[in-house]
Parts: C-alpha cells; structure tokens; sequence
C-alpha cells in the first residue's frame, strides 16, 4: 500500500470520531443484525444511496459492533482481510526456475548418453558446466531478491475496530473503556465491523462512512489522482457513475490525509476493490523481449544441432566403420556446437549490471530487466512525481482581472490559517507564504470570530475575523463557481464596482486560462460585516466582493527537463499514462519540454478497438485519465507496433502495466502489489536513473551478444571443418574429449567478458534480440574459420605428413581451432580497428593470454597426453601465426563490411 507506516502503528482516532452524525447511536440495535452472515444487501453504489443508519443494517453491522460469535462466522464465510500477493518462489523452484533452460536440458541428456556409452570423462564435464551455470545463476538472482524484500516497508498490521465481548484484542490506547474500540490484526476484519479512521491511517476495507469530520483521503494508489478528495458521511443522491467519486465510500489501498470517521466495512480481502485488482496483477508474467530472445537463440542452435550431429554420424560410421566410435564424437560435436556456457554468461552479466545499478540506488529484482533497459525504446510514465515533485505548492495569487495581488493572498491566509481542523493541502500550501504571519500575530492582529465550514453543496468555507477596534471582516474561499455565484461586486486595485457580466467574463477568461494551464484555481471573496453578532451562518455569504484567485500546481522536477532529454539522446521515447487531469498534464508537460500533442483521453482509448488504438499509439504522447486496464491496452498496443516498453509506476493502478511491460520499474514508497509487479524498484523516483538503467543495459546486451555471436559463429565454422575432415579423414579429426576440452578452455576465456567495455557509439541507440541479423553474422563470419582450419589440414597432411599420425593431426587441429576461436573475440567485440581504435578489458586481456598459453603448452604435458596429443614441430607455430594474421585482417573486413550493410 502507499504511505506504509512502521510495523505496530496503530489506528486510531480522536475521542470525538465515535461521535454519529445522523447515523446510529450507541447502545441502540440494529434489528435482524444479530448472528447475520448472509451477503452482503447491494453493491457498494447502492449501500452509498442509504442514509448512515441503513447502511450499517445492510452491511450486518451492529451499533455496539459484532461479538466474537459472529466474527468467526463471518471469518469462516468471506475468509482473512488479505489480498493476492505475488509470493517469493522457494529455494527448490528458484533453482527449478534457473535448471528450465532448453540448452541445460540440451546438455544434461548429452551427459547421460555419454555416461552410457561409457565415457564418464565427458559427462563429468558436460554436467560441470550445468552445474556451474545453474548454481551462478540462482545465487544472484536469490540475492537480488533478497535485496528487494528488505526494501518492502511492514504494512501496517491492526485497526481500531469495535467488537462486543471480550474479543481477546487489547483496547485502543487512548479510547475510554465503554467504546469497545480494540486494537485487531487487519486480517481478521469482516464485513460489518465498524473501524475508526483518523489522519494518517491506510484504510482497511471498502468502507461505508457513518460519520466524517474534515474527513480527505489520498486516494493516488488507485486512481492516479494526485490531490486529496474529501469525504462525507451523508448519502449519495444521484446516478454513480464513478464508484471512487462518492463521497460517502473509502477504498482499501488509500489514507487518510486528514480527519478522523467512523465506518462500517463492506468488502474484506479480494472483495475488495484493491484485492480484486491485485488478484488479476499476480501469477505468471509475459515473456520479455529478452526471455524471448534467448529463448528463440537457443531453440535455433538446438535445431542446427538436430541436423548437424546425425550428419556428422552417419558419415563417419558410413565412412570408417566403427559406428561406436562414431557415435560418441557425434556427442561430442553436438556439445562443441551448443553454446553450453550461455546461462552462465546471461547470468554474469546481468549481475554486473545489477551491481553497477546498486551504486545508483536500485534494486534489481529480476536480472533480466537489466538487458530490457537497454532494449527499452518506449518509457510509459504517470507524471506525478516522475515529471513533478509530488507535493502541491500555491503557485499565483491573481486579483479578479488577472494580475498579481497580494492583498488575495492575504485574504487567502486568514482563511487557511483560522479554519478548524485539520488543514489540507491547499492550505498547507497557502501557510507557507509565512511572511503574511504577522497579520494574525501581535496585538492588531486578527482574531477569528466565527466560521462557516465546508459542505459539500456549497463547496466553500468562510472565517470571520476582525482586528481591534475594527469591523468583522467575513472571508470566503472556495470553488470557482460557488464563490462567484454569491458575489455581487468586484474589486479592481482598490475599486469596488458591481459584478456585471463584463466582469464575469474577465474572471472566466482568467479562470480558463489557469485551467488549461493546469493549475487548480479557488476564489477569494470577502465581505464587511456592520456589527459582531452571535453566531454566522450561510446568509451572511451573499453580496461579496470578489478579490481574485489562488492558483496551485504540482511543480516539475527541476531534473526532468534534462532527464527526457538525456533519454531522447538515448533514443527512448516517453509517454505518459496518468488517471490525472488532461490540462494539468497538459502544463506539466510543456514545463519539462515534453511535446504533448493531441492528448487522448481514457474514454477514447475505452471506445477504441485493439487495431485502432495500435494505429494511434505511435503519435499520441500523453494518455490521461487511463484506467489500469487502459494503461495496459496501451502498452499491449505498443508491443504490437514492435517496440519493447518499460513501465514506471507506483500505484496499485499500475499493476496490470507493470506486468505488461517488458521492464517494470518501480519505487521504495510504492504500493506492495506495484512493487512486486515490478522488475527494478528505485530509491529515487527519477528519470535520469532510468536513463542511466538504458545506458547499462546496452553495456550488458553488447557483452552478451559478443559471446552469442563468438560462440555462434565459431561453432558454426566448426562443424563445416568436422564435416569436411570426416569426409576424406580415416581417422577423428579431434578425439571426443578433445573437443569437450576445446570447448571448456574456449568458454573460460570467454568469462571475462562481462568486464569488458563497449563502444561509446553502440550505447547511443536501443539494442534488441534480432535473431535474423545473428543469423546473418553467423552465416557470414562462422565459414572464415573454416577456409584455416582447412589451411590447418592442409599443412598437417601435405606438410607434416599427418595422413598416418592422428594424434599430430589432431593436436594441431586442435591448438589452431583454440588459438583463432579465442583471438577472435577481440576482432567481434567492436566496430572499430581492434587494439587500436577500441581495446578489451584488462580481465578479457589476460584470460585470452592464458587460454593461449594453455593451448600452446598442453601438447607438451603429460596431461596433454593423457587426452592424446603429441608435441607439435617447430616450423607449425610460424606457419600457425601466419594464419592467425591472415584470419583477423579477413574478419575484421567481412565485419566491416557487414555492418555497412545491415548496421549492426
């Protein structure tokens, strides 16, 4: 929920918010009520059309509350007071969760097969290298999600309800003895209980307000409406087309900004509007952009390999007759061509990510969101608190014609400051202009003489005040048209002339201007008063002067403008998705340089069809007043126009999207569901975080690819030189073991890679899964390794005479094979000159110097002879060196070529 407390606060009231007004009093029955469970009478429109006392009867409430009895029967019928939660998978499905990778499955039934043909050697290997990429894997992603769950604030876990009996809860501190209010665990509230709410409480249930007194509710977190809305217990008269605008109802999931009331919950747990919503938010998520696109890799080479090692078989049983023989090197071959290390190097690199993300203040949650960042080219974001600071400020004070005048903002204080109660936003925002405090303070300041409170048909509130020795001055302040309504007059500078409907239009084109501005406008009128009387009531509001206008706004964030175009430089686009006024976003957006264009509002989107509203997405920047479902139609759109989109949210409104996203984000304050909907949870709620999230998930993706395209394209080269030797050879051109130790020495030189940097060009725009393109990079690359490996063989046989030496062929198949697959990375890692233009990381540097180093000794080991190979002749390693040159010129011209051609 928004605006968690800490863990034990509890909520409570002042003494007086037991007090009806018009409802039931205490001690009185409501008849039938005793020992009802049945369902509850009407839905919560038509319990808001009841007065107080029918309401408490149709929701089986009891003006003494419910006895312990009824509680438990009420618990067995609607169940705990809980919502769905995305629960934390546990150890065994983490691991589960991590092991489901097509190409672990690939290589653990290549281990059994190669335990069956009694070759435990390989096995041991092959199934070292799951272990190792699935072990990796879980201990990062556990801790990552270790990490967010300590940022989880404790939702506040009791409520001040009144119970008959002994309930076995501990009374309410602060609460006489005889009110039977009692502190009880939220989750054993039931439809009926009556609870008291006071500033600051979250509220438990959907409730039906018996009373209220200057009762405001922040209701953000479900409907993205960034001001506080004022409630009341008298009933809704009227057709309901809105549930959250009836005055009379408060919803699970928001607070209580200020007030204190007594209410009768309705709906409990998932029957509630915020456990409804929260029940569609939570189970399986869509596959991101990035699970796709591993996934569609891997499928790819598990399919080569389904074509690829039967080949390899068949021609050499066909060809050299040993059919066992063959059968094990074609194991060996389809664990040569799957990239077996892959998970682990996903892995790896996504927590360097996260680790370079925690410096910044984030916490990430699933790794893979790290990637989806840097393929994000569509940012959807409400506008409060991402675009704005999420805190009203009173930003004009405007006489009647328009122009600044600071006796309106005097008449404006004297009201804020007199009025009882707890003040709200709008005043709080007034108060702080403190230089006007010395109009109440001293001994000819102004004391307050009578007040006319608030109500909602009037929509305004007046204070009467008067200085010593003066006349009562009567101060009104409230809604544009109500206030207007009850002037007759209208001051301009110091004066006062009637209101005719000259001046009329003037305030109403000052009014509209501040509206399409954004800004929340409230008159000032006022009025002297002949002689102090008794008591003031609503006659003396008539015949007022109107002073002017108070205007407030939301301000932007000063860091915003440069944040969107820090993204736009990125190639991210933004676009807003708000449940907020379409003229206030309107402003908003024009302060930090955000174009808004046409805004689409939530009822077009409702009355688009999926098609229509994907051909508007592209040019439509600003979507207001959006439902939850909407923001989610919205970026379903989006997808279908081939963009991969990243979510900001806090509210529970912004569930269903941040699950739709293809990278949720999220904040510390957010609600609970928000935050586990999401996939990256901010400690500051700021663009240029994400901007820099964009910056470090293109850092990822391109160390990612440069082992997919390495692996890939060296793999496929491979298999065209197995096939080729295969052919006209009379022995294996490589030994099983000794392609699995190719394989596993080429892999560790290979770790390194997250530590690598990338080109400052290739983190300027989006980077995505295009499988097309690696398949192009493979077909185009992989077969220059095999123009030196069939050098390599020619030189083995015509020069070294290996025709009747296996072990020296084989061995000098294999250094030249290891030596060029790992130099090679250097060549793929960028676009430019390699060593010259752009150099590697010192840690890739030293794992390739030391695989090289391996190859070249191994020949000379005795561990080398256990795995067949034999001392290579001198004149091998200058003619190996040779080629070495000749393979990076030629790769490095088919890729520049290549990336003139297809860009990438």
């Amino acid at each position: 929920m928004r605006a968690e407390v800490a863990k034990g606060q509890r909520m409570n009231a002042p003494d007086t918010a037991h007090k009806t007004q018009g409802g039931p009093k205490p001690g009185r029955r409501v008849p039938g009520a005793k020992g009802t469970a049945a369902p509850l009478a009407g839905d919560l429109a038509a319990i808001a059309a009841l007065d107080a006392p029918a309401a408490l009867t149709a929701a089986h409430g009891e003006t003494e509350g419910l006895d312990p009895d009824q509680v438990a029967e009420r618990l067995k019928q609607y169940g705990p007071n809980t919502i769905a939660r995305e629960g934390r998978p546990s150890i065994l499905a983490e691991l589960w969760g991590r092991a489901m990778n097509p190409l672990n499955a690939l290589l653990l039934v290549l281990a059994a097969v190669s335990y069956l043909l009694s070759d435990p050697r390989s096995a041991i290997v092959i199934a070292l290298m799951v272990v190792l990429s699935i072990g990796l894997g879980f201990v990062q992603e556990h801790r990552s999600n270790n990490a967010a769950a300590k940022l989880a604030t404790m939702v506040r876990t009791r409520a001040s309800v009144k119970r008959r009996g002994d309930p076995g809860h501990p009374p309410t501190p602060g609460a006489p003895a005889d009110e039977g209010f009692f502190e009880v665990p939220l989750d054993q509230l039931v439809p009926g209980d009556i609870v008291r709410l006071s500033a600051g409480d979250m509220i438990p249930a959907d409730v039906r307000l018996l009373d209220a007194k200057g009762l405001y509710v922040n209701q953000a977190a479900l409907t993205g409406e960034s001001m506080p809305v004022e409630k009341a217990a008298e009933r809704h008269e009227g057709p309901c087309e809105d549930p959250f605008g009836l005055a009379n109802l408060c919803f699970m999931g928001s607070n209580v900004v200020s007030g204190y009331a007594t209410a009768v919950v309705v709906h409990t747990g998932r029957r509630t509007y915020f456990g409804k919503l929260a029940g569609d938010i939570v189970g399986a998520r869509e596959l991101t952009s990035f699970d796709k696109g591993v996934s569609r890799f891997a499928w790819l080479m598990i399919r080569f390999i389904l074509v690829m090692a039967p080949l390899v078989f068949l021609i050499n049983g066909l060809t050299k007759g040993n059919w066992f023989e063959a059968l094990m090197f074609a194991v060996a071959v389809a664990v040569g061509l799957t990239p077996e290390m892959l998970p682990m190097i996903v892995t790896v690199n996504l927590a360097q990510g996260a680790l370079a993300m925690s410096r910044r203040k984030v916490i990430v949650k699933r790794l893979n969101a790290i990637q989806n960042f840097g393929a994000m080219d569509v940012l959807c974001t409400d506008k409060t608190g991402t675009l704005t600071q999420d805190r009203v400020i009173m930003k004009l004070h405007l006489g009647a014609a328009g122009h600044p005048d600071d006796r309106v903002l005097e008449y404006a204080y004297l009201n804020s400051h007199f009025q009882a109660g707890l003040k709200n936003l709008l005043d709080v925002a007034v108060l702080e202009h403190v230089e006007m405090e010395h109009k109440v303070s001293g001994d000819d300041g102004y004391a307050k003489l009578d007040e006319i409170p608030f109500d909602f048909t009037r929509r305004r509130l007046s204070v009467v005040v008067a200085r010593p020795g003066e006349k009562p001055l009567l101060i009104c302040k409230g809604a544009v048209e109500e206030v207007i309504a009850q002037c007759g007059r209208v001051r301009s500078d110091d004066d006062v002339t009637p209101l005719d409907a000259a001046h009329a239009k003037t305030a109403k084109t000052v009014t509209d201007r501040l509206n399409r501005n954004g800004f929340r406008v409230v008159a000032v009128a006022c009025k002297t008063l002949e002689a102090p009387k008794a008591g003031y009531g609503v006659e003396d509001e008539a015949d007022l002067v109107l002073q002017g206008f108070i205007a407030f706004l939301d301000p932007p964030k000063e860091t915003a403008a440069a944040a969107i175009a820090e993204l736009g430089r990125l190639g991210v686009s933004i676009k807003i998705l708000t449940g907020d006024n379409d003229l206030v976003t309107h402003k908003i957006c024009h302060d930090v340089g955000l174009k808004a264009g046409h805004i689409v509002l939530g009822a077009e989107v409702e009355a688009m069809s999926d098609e229509a509203l994907a051909g508007i997405v592209e040019q439509t920047t600003v979507f207001a007043k959006v439902s939850p479902a909407q923001k989610a139609r919205v970026i379903a759109a989006l997808h279908r126009r081939d963009h991969v989109v990243g979510f900001l949210g806090d509210g529970i409104n912004d569930g269903p999207a941040l699950k739709a996203a293809d990278v949720g984000v999220s904040v510390d304050t957010a609600v609970d569901i928000a935050k586990e909907s999401a996939d990256i949870i901010l400690l500051d709620k700021s663009l240029a975080v994400l901007a820099q999230g964009a910056v470090e998930g293109r850092r990822v993706f391109g160390n990612i690819t440069k082992y997919i395209k390495m692996g890939a394209s060296s793999n496929f080269g491979n298999m065209f030189s197995v096939l080729g030797a295969s052919l006209f050879l009379p022995f294996l051109p490589m030994l099983p073991i000794q392609v699995l130790t190719n394989n596993l020495l080429y892999d560790f030189s290979q770790t390194a890679i997250p530590t690598d940097r990338v080109d400052e060009e290739y983190l300027a725009v989006p980077r995505r899964w295009e499988i097309r393109n690696l398949l192009r990079f493979m077909l185009f690359i992989g077969p220059i390794s095999s123009i030196f490996d069939y050098a390599t063989y020619a030189t083995m046989l015509f020069v070294f005479h290996a025709w009747n030496r296996p072990a020296l062929f084989q061995t000098g198949w294999f250094v030249e094979s290891l030596l060029t697959q790992t130099l090679i990375i250097h060549i793929i890692r960028t676009a430019k000159i390699p060593f010259i233009q752009s150099r590697a990381s010192t840690a890739l540097i030293l794992t390739t110097l030391t695989v090289c180093a391996a190859a070249i000794a191994l020949p000379f080991t005795p561990l080398g002879a256990t795995l067949g190979f034999t001392p290579l002749p001198p004149l091998y390693w200058p003619i190996i060196g040779g080629f070495l040159l000749a393979y990076a010129v030629l790769t490095h011209l088919v890729k520049s070529w290549f990336i003139k051609r297809w860009g990438t």
